[in-house]
């Protein structure tokens, strides 16, 4: 498709547009994989539906319908969708936007962000100076240079020892042994553990598999699974404990992402 159609779903459309920002909409089947790949462009990466996984080689983060992820141009990621996924795609010319984040970094979604990425996503993919979509996408980089970063990513550890106990965990985050019980499992004491956690992933074990659980669990509300079962799945020993949790780091009850009481 040409870069004048405003039907295209063709990222490539998107990298040599004359205006500082373009908007692509796309849809996602449930389980629908994009592989590692990158843009010339920044890219800032929204749903309108579903929960998208976001991969890089060192770290992975989840993005909520109420929160984006912008990723700098050059930067290789994959992205998994779970449930079906309305997704929102902006393509920033970084040369030309002063006020934007210089890493990747998953940020929260105003309503009037929201509402400016939807209406940008209907006008033509190329626009005139001056004209609605221009101020649109002016609005949009004020609302991006004030967006407040969420704390959704965790890292991917590169030591063997952590490899092991990370993935086991991965796999099952209701798992609630210690990180002494864990030292057999992994092939060195709670103390080198510990020491690894905060030299390699720059936060603790407790930190660390608490952000698991927390992506775990928004995945399966997003699917519609009851509040109870994802407390127990994740971890916890009560609906109310893991709903007190969740809404501190969230800022929001599990309930308003889609989990049924």
């Amino acid at each position: 498709m040409s870069p004048a159609d405003p039907r295209s779903t063709d990222p490539d459309d998107y990298q040599d547009l004359p205006q500082r920002i373009g908007a692509m909409s796309k849809r996602f089947a449930d389980g629908f994989a994009i592989p590692l790949h990158e843009h010339d462009r920044d890219q800032l990466l929204h749903a309108r539906r579903g929960i998208m996984r976001l991969r890089t080689e060192g770290e992975a983060w989840i993005v909520p319908p109420d929160g984006a992820v912008y990723i700098p141009a050059g930067t290789p990621h994959a992205v998994d969708m779970h449930g079906p996924v309305d997704m929102r795609t902006l393509y920033i010319d970084r040369a030309r936007v002063r006020h934007r984040p210089h890493t990747l970094t998953v940020v929260a979604v105003t309503p009037l962000l929201r509402e400016l990425i939807r209406a940008l996503s209907e006008e033509p993919v190329v626009y005139a100076a001056g004209s609605r979509a221009a101020l649109i996408a002016r609005l949009i980089e004020v609302e991006i240079e004030r967006a407040r970063e969420l704390s959704l990513s965790f890292p991917l550890p590169r030591d063997a020892r952590l490899q092991r106990l990370c993935a086991a965990l991965l796999a099952d985050p209701a798992d609630r042994r210690t990180l002494q019980q864990w030292a057999e499992v992994a092939g060195a004491s709670a103390r080198t553990l510990a020491r690894l956690f905060e030299r390699d992933l720059a936060m603790s074990f407790d930190q660390w598999r608490r952000r698991v659980r927390f992506q775990g669990a928004l995945e399966a509300l997003a699917q519609g699974e009851p509040i109870a079962r994802v407390a127990a799945t994740h971890g916890y020993l009560s609906a109310s404990a893991f709903s007190q949790a969740f809404a501190r780091v969230m800022g929001k009850p599990p309930s308003r992402y889609g989990g049924e009481a």
